[in-house]
This record gives C-alpha cells, structure tokens and sequence, in this order.
C-alpha cells in the first residue's frame, strides 16, 4: 500500500482509498494493488478533506470511499467527503459492508459514481474502475418524460409481457424490471423499443427499483383514458437511461377498480402501437382488468417459491382462470430462488410440487442473494450493479429467447 504522498522514483498517485481503517477492508487493499500496483495511497476521513486542496490532489482519478456499520454515525461527514471530491472532478466508488439502504442511497444522491458491495465480488472493482474511467457520453436525465419518443398514428403491434406474483416476495417485480430492461438493451445499437407498466396501484415498486419519481400525472392519466391520446401517454411515461420507458404506479395509494377493463385496454393499445414490448408488472390480487391484461398477454409469468403458501396461491390461481374459461395455456410458472443443481433432495420437492399442480416450471431462476436487493434499493437494474450475478444470467438468457422468438415469427410473417 502506498503512501497518498507521492515520493521520489514513485508512480504517481491516480487514487486513494478513504477509510477510518483500511486494514478492516483487506480485500480491498489486495485489489487495489491488482489493479493499480504502487500508484494508490490511503487516507483518513479528515485527511482526506485536506489532501483534496493540495496540489497533489489534481492528478486523482478517483476515491474508494470505505465505509462500514459503524460508519453511519458520520454520514455528514461522508457526503462532505463526497461533495469535495466531487468539485474536483474526482470520482467516488462507494465500498460499504453492513450499512443501511438509507444510508446508502443517500451517499449514492450525494453523488457518488459506483457502488461495490463488501466482501468484494471477485473483478467487481476492477469493473468499476473501468467504468469511472470511461469518458461520459452526453445524455438526457434517467427522469426524462417518454413524450419526445411517442409518434402519432404508430402501429408497432407490440408483444405484451405480464409478470404476476403469486405471494409476496416471489421475485415478480424484480423479474419485470429487469426483463425489460435485458429486452431494452438486446442488440449494441437500435435495440428493440421497451415500455414497463406498473399496474399495481397500491404497492407498486418499479419506480423504486429503477429510482424513478411517482407523478401526480399517472392518476390523471388512468383517470380519464377516454380522453388519452399520444400526447398524454407520453407526457405519463419516465425514461430510465434514454433505453427504458416506464409508466410508474401513482403516488397514492389508489384503489384497484379506480380503472375499468376499458382503461386498461386503451393503455395496453396504446403502449403496443408505440413500443416493440410491453412488459407489465401485476399486482398480486386479481381484479375485475384481470382478464383484459390475460388474454391480451402473448406470454404471461407466474412467479412462485418452493413453500406452501406459493402452492397453495398456485392452485387456487389455477382454478380460478379455469372456472372462468380463460387461456391458462398462456401461463408461464417461474420458480424463484430454485434450488442448486447439487441439491437433490430440494430438485426431488420441485417436482413433486410441478406433479402436485399439473404444471410445468421449465423456468428457474437462481437465488441473486444479498446483491439483488441492493440493487433494488439503489434503484438499478442487475446488469448495472451485479451483472455477473447468477440470477441476471438468467433473466438475460430469457429475454434473448424472447426476442429470438419475436424475430423469427417476423421474419416468417
């Protein structure tokens, strides 16, 4: 480890970690010296303060700012470091092990450029100092309205893709996100158009997910989607990166009949004249617009667990689209946190749970672990914050199939 001083015969210093003890970081010291050799040094929280304003502090390329539990009593202290860091056009990756999602996304606000979780995943720091390197390409705010992007008299057709939880903590908003935007960015240039739709009035979180603001506008919309033209409908839509266009839940909690079937068809009309996709998240109860959502689906995704609860849920959401003669052939169950290839024991319960309810789970995701939810807190999607992750690899995988299957069946059209 280097001293932030450089002295004579040295590299220069291209970046400090800044830590009230770096040795409580250990894998971070090993992958500093992997990744920059001698050119590194280390400060205090207070030393870093000063060193920003000596001389030395204007070839830094960026901080690693280390924090822990114990951490949290000095945030303002952290958001000083950040700030000033900042103001020198100095970039910041935020290294933190047991800190709150509070916390965090407040520092991330602040400014910081990268978040890397500790323990450190193997080649995730590395990446992130790639990332911080990479010159930045101009481009309008994640918060963007959707109203530059919708044309009048577009006629897209495009395919509906619903994700619908059958218990609470299934996966289904996770899985929603993230498939939309795998869909989003299929291709390196001129991707395919995305629109994701949070149809779940009352708790819905993909604003949360992707760190977008609720808008009074939403409710105004749904409320009179007589009158709902294309202007309207993008003036309604965010866009998260210039690639992803999401119609957020409102702001209030709303009740779930506040839109008829009529309403959620002209939207999903709408959404399908403009965008190649429309992948939509559910709410978990089923309401009256249901069957307008189902039998408009091309492909519609059940997520459920391996307990009781998911399959008790299951077969009860199974009777009640027979009982009422809807396409239940459209039904895709998604079994969230599958267990391990090695684990026999847990692959002999899923099938008997698949035998039990006379379906099929073709689709398997891996549990993400704690990175899945950090990254849900920090509002990014998998392929930015954990795109190794066992659980993105697999989201990625569906969305390729997805699109693969949209190109042949155009292409035999």
């Amino acid at each position: 480890m280097s001293s932030p001083m450089p002295q004579p015969d040295q590299a220069a210093i291209l970046a400090c970690t800044v830590s009230r003890d770096v040795q409580n970081f250990d894998l971070l010291i090993e992958d500093m010296e992997t990744v920059l050799g001698e050119s590194w040094g280390d400060l205090g929280f207070t030393e870093a303060l000063t060193f920003f304003s000596q001389p030395e502090a204007d070839g830094m390329e960026f901080i690693a700012l280390a924090l822990d539990a114990a951490d949290e009593d000095n945030l303002p202290l952290m958001a000083e470091i950040i700030t000033q860091a900042k103001s020198r056009d100095i970039k910041v990756i935020l290294i933190a092990e047991d800190v709150t999602p509070g916390a965090l996304h407040s520092l991330l606000r602040q400014g910081a450029d990268e978040f890397v979780p500790y323990p450190l995943p193997e080649g995730e720091l590395a990446e992130a100092i790639e990332r911080v390197r990479a010159p930045k390409i101009p481009q309008t705010t994640a918060t963007g309205t959707g109203a530059d992007h919708i044309k009048a008299g577009a006629k897209k057709d495009g395919a509906v893709i619903v994700v619908h939880g059958l218990a609470g903590g299934t996966g289904a908003t996770t899985l929603a996100v993230n498939l939309a935007w795998e869909l989003a960015t299929q291709g390196k240039t001129g991707g395919p158009s995305v629109c994701l739709l949070d149809l779940d009035l009352q708790y819905g979180s993909v604003s949360t997910f992707l760190d977008l603001p609720r808008r009074e506008v939403v409710y105004d919309m749904l409320s009179d989607t007589a009158g709902m033209d294309e202007e309207i409908f993008g003036q309604a839509l965010m866009t998260y990166d210039e690639k992803l266009h999401v119609l957020t839940a409102p702001g209030d909690m709303l009740p779930l009949d506040l839109v008829s079937s009529e309403d959620i068809a002209r939207v999903l009309q709408m959404a399908r004249d403009q965008f190649d996709y429309v992948v939509i998240d559910m709410p978990s109860t089923l309401v009256q617009w249901s069957e307008t959502v189902l039998t408009s689906a091309h492909l519609y995704f059940a997520t459920l667990e391996l307990d009781m609860r998911s399959a008790q849920n299951a077969l009860r959401f199974k009777r009640a689209l027979q009982s009422e003669e809807l396409p239940i052939e459209k039904i895709r169950y998604v079994l969230n946190r599958a267990p391990k290839f090695t684990d026999l024991s847990a692959k002999s319960r899923v099938k008997r749970l698949a035998e039990s309810l006379s379906i099929s789970l073709d689709i398997q995701l891996p549990d993400g672990g704690k990175p899945i939810t950090q990254a849900n807190d920090h509002g990014l999607p998998l392929a930015s914050s954990a795109p190794k992750s066992p659980l993105r690899r697999e989201i990625a995988k569906l969305a390729a199939s997805i699109h693969t299957l949209k190109d042949d069946e155009a292409a035999a059209a």
